[in-house]
């Protein structure tokens, strides 16, 4: 059994004071064996739920499954690129992230979809980290699969797929991987990042 009481601590080295919320989130690939509790996943996608959006579209979905659930896991854990399933058949909840591509008022194509999903997921993620909980976010899935397997519409696109749960020593995966949740954590430095007037020209509250 795994367990996170040896989980690696990946504090982020960051060069600038950020929250504890934000400075200890990483995605763990070994997860603990240990359920997340309804009170807790229903919180993380009440997070998700105030995200937002262009428009106040709302236009995210999850379609979630539960490691309890074992018919409902092989399912969703078989739309997932096979070098992800090796790890994440070890997480107790997972979950594909589907956007709505057309507005709901009036069926015209919505460019921001995908951004919006992705903030709906940052602020599951966040909830999560504040619960105790890490989100592996991924794009290894097989979409096409996914949308025939939950029949999801045509307008909708499945993004991504999070594996949600505690961090653990990841016992139960290959060397070359644990070792992932080892490795040290680095972010282009914000010098090649925030710009003023014209791009790459640095802006000057960026003393790196």
């Amino acid at each position: 059994m795994t367990n996170n009481a040896s989980s690696p601590d990946r504090k982020n080295p960051t060069a600038n004071p950020i929250s504890d919320i934000l400075a200890n989130r990483w995605s763990p690939y070994g997860f603990a064996d240990r359920s997340v509790s309804d009170e807790d996943l229903r919180s993380v996608f009440e997070a998700a739920r105030w995200a937002p959006s262009c428009y106040g579209d709302e236009p995210w979905y999850y379609i979630v499954a539960r490691r309890e659930d074992r018919d409902e896991f092989a399912r969703l854990l078989s739309c997932l690129m096979e070098a992800n399933q090796v790890w994440a058949r070890h997480a107790p909840v997972l979950a594909l992230g589907v956007a709505r591509t057309t507005f709901a008022h009036n069926n015209k194509p919505n460019r921001h979809a995908l951004h919006d999903l992705g903030q709906s997921s940052a602020h599951l993620t966040f909830e999560a980290e504040a619960r105790g909980l890490k989100v592996h976010q991924m794009a290894g899935l097989n979409p096409s699969k996914a949308k025939q397997t939950y029949g999801v519409p045509d307008n909708c696109e499945v993004v991504t797929a999070l594996a949600i749960g505690y961090a653990g020593d990841g016992a139960d995966l290959p060397d070359e991987m644990r070792a992932r949740d080892h490795r040290e954590r680095a972010r282009r430095p914000l010098s090649e990042t925030v710009f003023i007037g014209a791009w790459g020209r640095l802006h000057p509250i960026i003393n790196e």
